[in-house]
């Protein structure tokens, strides 16, 4: 299958999808086209709730694309490659809707960034959660404002120090990341599904004012996280990192 993201209007609720063949790892095209789908789904008058899920059983989100990765040759390049995570991210937070996450398997990088912005994330227990970035010698640094936001700088330092290992949906659940984990991607749908339906009967002015008050603080992450992908495209540069590189080509 080739990669897309598609979206789907069900009872006012926006049902936002995105797939790549490589493990739901994500290039530039596909993240600028999610980026613009959760803007225009914010901007829907006949959307109330929106859903951020990804196509495939066992993998929510693979991070970003390691061809585009190992192809970055300057840091003008590496700062455009990894703002693509930062633009679905900003979107996120400043769509006026909430967003379920329906996370059905592991998620690693910038996946995890993804279901941290979220405003209401929901998992399997086969829904691990990994960041490698040190591993080939940047870090999560564009991602990481979200998930310290949600998990706490503790949690947070935890999984990029210990950047071998995937933690269980349970850990990621105690951490605040995952509200519910279920056993079974079907029940995690039927969840998804009635906590999206029961929102909808919500007042839309209630929930536009409570998500102003949830992402209170982040004003600056425009700035902070385009900052912040100056940083991982100059790292990504680095003679340390090309040598790990080189094991991926």
């Amino acid at each position: 299958m080739k990669p897309y993201v598609k979206q789907t209007i069900e009872n006012e609720v926006a049902y936002i999808e995105f797939y790549h063949p490589a493990h739901n790892s994500l290039p530039g095209d596909v993240l600028a086209e999610l980026a613009q789908t959760i803007t225009a789904a914010g901007e829907n008058k006949d959307v109330k709730v929106i859903v951020l899920k990804s196509g495939g059983d066992r993998t929510f989100c693979a991070g970003a694309s390691f061809n585009e990765l190992i192809n970055i040759n300057d840091e003008a390049t590496g700062k455009v490659f990894f703002s693509g995570f930062a633009n679905v991210i900003n979107a996120m937070r400043k769509c006026p809707k909430f967003i379920i996450g329906r996370i059905q398997g592991k998620t690693v990088g910038g996946g995890v960034g993804l279901a941290a912005a979220t405003d209401y994330c929901m998992a399997t227990k086969f829904a691990a959660i990994k960041l490698s970035e040190l591993n080939i010698g940047i870090g999560p640094f564009v991602v990481g404002p979200a998930i310290e936001r949600k998990m706490g700088v503790s949690a947070m330092s935890q999984i990029a120090i210990d950047a071998n290992s995937f933690y269980p949906a349970e850990w990621a659940q105690q951490k605040g990341l995952f509200t519910q984990v279920y056993d079974t991607v079907e029940e995690l749908d039927e969840a998804v599904k009635a906590t999206a339906n029961h929102l909808c009967t919500f007042n839309p002015e209630a929930m536009i004012e409570m998500k102003k008050i949830f992402w209170s603080g982040t004003d600056n992450w425009d700035n902070l996280l385009a900052e912040r992908a100056a940083t991982s495209g100059r790292l990504v540069l680095s003679e340390f990192t090309k040598e790990k590189l080189k094991g991926f080509e």
